[in-house]
């Protein structure tokens, strides 16, 4: 997930992938106070689903009354609808 972003941006440009790391970590850290902030996610259907969006990459993240959990964090281009995302 965000390793496999982190390494791919960074195969070009270093500095852009720590970047690219500290927003999301500090995105992922956040919704520990605004587990509701992010919008939700309109491929899903799925009421507690929702999204942020971190430079061109979509942090998905499942909220229920316990706990909040990262389910993914893709490529805004990807289509969640096709194979190989069980979101």
């Amino acid at each position: 997930m965000l390793d496999d972003a982190v390494s791919y941006v960074a195969q070009d440009a270093r500095a852009a992938a720590e970047g690219l790391l500290i927003q999301a970590l500090e995105a992922a850290s956040s919704l520990e106070v605004h587990s509701e902030r992010g919008r939700l996610v309109p491929e899903l259907d799925q009421p507690n689903v929702r999204q942020l969006l971190v430079q061109r990459y979509r942090l998905l993240y499942a909220v229920t009354p316990a706990e909040m959990q990262v389910l993914a964090f893709i490529h805004g281009a990807r289509d969640l609808t096709g194979p190989g995302f069980e979101g």
